[in-house]
């Protein structure tokens, strides 16, 4: 799990890129990030570079977990 709760855009995105990047296409990777501009953004961005966020759920503090397909799989 991709835990980016402490960490500030735009490097949210980048660090969610980078380990999608190493995933093979199809695999999934769990992101933990804050709620608000953060999940805005990297959730946007994911799906503009045609991955699948494919559910999410809400933790205490204003946090969310997503899970995201990478594309081609």
């Amino acid at each position: 799990m991709l835990d980016i709760t402490g960490e500030k855009c735009p490097m949210t995105f980048v660090r969610t890129r980078l380990a999608l990047d190493a995933l093979a296409p199809g695999g999934h990777l769990q992101v933990r990030l804050k709620t608000g501009e953060t999940y805005t953004n990297v959730t946007r961005s994911v799906r503009q570079l045609g991955h699948q966020v494919l559910d999410e759920h809400s933790e205490a503090g204003d946090v969310v977990v997503l899970r995201i397909q990478k594309a081609g799989g």
